[in-house]
């Protein structure tokens, strides 16, 4: 009798029971989005794809990684002050069996960025080598700085 009682006080403070409960509803949550969603979903932490997007008194550089992806399954679009790019990634094909990780997904994706000036959709210029899109975005004319002179009286 005493023994039963030691090993529940021992078990209702076990402070890996909170973490364990804690895993187990993560678990059932994501078997939840997955089956809403569907298994194959952008992650939702980050966006896809990652990008890397500096600006300068000229206008916008991005960085865009993709493997996987093929240029002409990659749409690019900007308006005003909005860049969007699209596209699908394939599923990868001939492998048996069931997965045991899966960290890379496949299907479509859309990533929508929006940039501190507008655009001049006229000059823009896209690039893909190994996996990486670069576009170059240069500002709309009346966004970039101008400089006033300043007459002396």
């Amino acid at each position: 009798m005493l023994w039963d009682n030691i090993v529940r006080i021992t078990r209702d403070l076990d402070p890996w029971k909170e973490f364990e409960e804690m895993r187990k509803t993560l678990m059932e949550l994501e078997r939840e989005m997955e089956r809403i969603f569907g298994a194959n979903d952008i992650p939702v932490s980050g966006g896809y794809p990652p990008v890397n997007v500096w600006v300068n008194g000229e206008g916008a550089y991005v960085a865009v990684e993709m493997p996987g992806v093929k240029p002409e399954d990659v749409d690019i679009t900007v308006v005003g002050k909005n860049l969007k790019i699209t596209g699908k990634r394939p599923e990868e094909d001939g492998k048996e069996g069931r997965y045991h990780l899966k960290e890379r997904w496949h299907g479509e994706f859309t990533r929508t960025i929006k940039l501190p000036f507008n655009v001049n959709p006229d000059k823009v210029e896209a690039r893909f080598s190994k996996g990486l899109l670069t576009i170059n975005l240069p500002r709309a004319e009346e966004e970039k700085p101008k400089k006033i002179a300043v007459e002396a009286a």
